[in-house]
């Protein structure tokens, strides 16, 4: 049996960031992932885009300032026109928000959501300060490998999954991987979509919307329900010499079968000029389940051809594209999370950073109380300030050695639907790994036992946002650094 200081399942955002983060450190690290490519939603799904908000520092600026050298793998987006912002008497209202590469922008200008007026109509503040960042995602992909591969410390062992775990004494022993092979570590990070390594390990979970009783959250519904976050089949679009509607198969009817008119779409400039197409949502989460996955994805396949003629049939400017490439995995916002040390609940979210009191926050974030699908219930619902997740909500309460860096760390449905971008998954991959590295060196046997202030002092020296305002030394950082 192969054993590693540390093991690593799903690499996604958060397995990358804890992958990488341990390596760098001398920590030998397998990271395993099902798929064939690394990055997860932000890559095979389509969600070739890290969306504006706080806590970006750290691993994703490096892996920004490696695509940066690229040509046409990242640029940074400005929002030109937005269907809240359309006047009708002028013609057809732009279908959703169309994000245009904007070159005078630079990566400190992504780093902020917090603030905006909950009218949509208003404008000036988010064309100042929403900014986010499209990638070419066989770039992305590429280069998040070449990070780990060049640490001399990481094997990487795609097409790969976990079958079984093996559990003693409140301690992971082991891992039979789908390929056959059993793995062993001191210390295991679960990044995977569904935490099936806690889950396997006996961590209690939850799915659906807690009731308002649970955690007294204003916004949580009277009873407990199963409704999930919405889930989007993203395509590419790629303009052509030849305009043109592009014709439907027969089988797919041209108006909308799945709901009362077409979902609008957010449609995103990559550097090169062609758009990645992400309607709002292509299917309500309970309905991918109730499917299942592989029929889900055939009929979104089916709805995104739809919505690509509905496009092309009332917006001109769009027959200028053709669809050119469909993500390969469906775009899944939400699925069960672990009920942690700490559950980040909304209560976390409207206290922000002023007046949450944890000694133990490790990454800050500020992205809305968001929701995808008619069926959530719950609009979409700004913040006011940034607010910091704790340490404790990446630790099971049954398991010493693990860690759970993905979007089913230990939040309320609320919580997850705000603290779920890929950037902020990063981050707690890379503050899990500096966990593991602490206990690994200082011989702890339980992660829980890694001193906060630490933890801390070892994410700000990697330049982890902590703090808000921003200090003043991490800004002279970023703007030294993106050159």
């Amino acid at each position: 049996m192969n054993h590693y200081d540390l093991i690593v399942v799903g690499a996604g955002s958060g397995g990358f960031g804890a992958a990488l983060a341990a390596a760098r450190l001398g920590i030998k690290v397998l990271l395993v992932e099902k798929s064939d490519w690394l990055g997860g939603n932000a890559t095979r799904c389509g969600v070739n885009v890290w969306e504006t908000g706080v806590g970006g520092t750290g691993i994703p600026f490096d892996l920004y300032k490696r695509l940066k050298k690229i040509p046409h793998a990242v640029g940074i987006y400005s929002i030109n026109r937005h269907i809240c912002w359309a006047d009708p008497a002028a013609g057809p209202v732009f279908p959703g928000g169309e994000l245009l590469i904007d070159p005078t922008k630079h990566y400190l200008d992504t780093l902020r959501q917090f603030g905006a007026p909950e009218d949509y109509g208003e404008r000036v503040f988010r064309q100042t300060h929403w900014h986010g960042v499209p990638f070419e995602p066989e770039i992305y992909a590429a280069e998040m490998e070449a990070m780990l591969a060049e640490t001399g410390c990481c094997t990487v062992w795609k097409d790969t999954g976990c079958a079984k775990v093996a559990v003693g004494d409140r301690r992971i022993r082991s891992l039979t991987l789908s390929s056959g092979h059993s793995v062993s570590a001191d210390f295991y990070i679960d990044a995977t979509a569904d935490i099936v390594v806690a889950q396997r390990a006996g961590c209690a979970t939850s799915l659906g919307q807690e009731p308002r009783s649970l955690h007294q959250e204003p916004s949580a519904p009277l009873e407990p329900n199963d409704r999930l976050n919405g889930s989007t089949l993203i395509y590419r679009v790629t303009r052509t010499d030849h305009p043109g509607i592009e014709p439907l198969p027969a089988d797919i009817p041209a108006t909308c079968w799945w709901a009362s008119e077409f979902p609008v779409a957010s449609c995103t400039q990559y550097p090169n000029g062609d758009f990645n197409i992400n309607s709002l949502p292509t299917m309500q989460g309970r309905e991918v389940i109730a499917l299942g996955y592989l029929k889900a994805y055939a009929e979104c396949a089916r709805r995104i051809r739809a919505h690509w003629h509905h496009l092309q049939s009332v917006f001109p400017e769009f027959q200028s594209f053709r669809m050119s490439w469909i993500a390969p995995g469906l775009g899944v916002r939400e699925g069960p999370r672990l009920q942690g040390r700490y559950i980040l609940t909304e209560h976390d979210l409207d206290a922000g950073l002023s007046g949450q009191t944890h000694d133990d926050i490790i990454t800050i974030a500020d992205h809305c109380k968001d929701t995808h699908g008619a069926d959530t219930g719950r609009g979409a619902r700004n913040l006011q300030q940034p607010y910091g997740v704790p340490f404790r909500c990446l630790l099971p309460a049954e398991i010493d050695n693990l860690a759970v860096a993905c979007r089913g760390a230990s939040f309320s449905s609320i919580a997850a639907s705000s603290c779920r971008l890929s950037r902020t998954m990063m981050q707690l991959g890379q503050v899990a790994s500096t966990a593991v590295a602490l206990a690994h060196d200082g011989h702890l046997h339980s992660l829980a036992e890694v001193p906060s202030a630490e933890l801390r002092s070892r994410l700000a020296a990697q330049h982890v946002e902590l703090t808000w305002p921003r200090p003043p030394e991490l800004v002279a950082h970023l703007q030294a650094e993106d050159d």
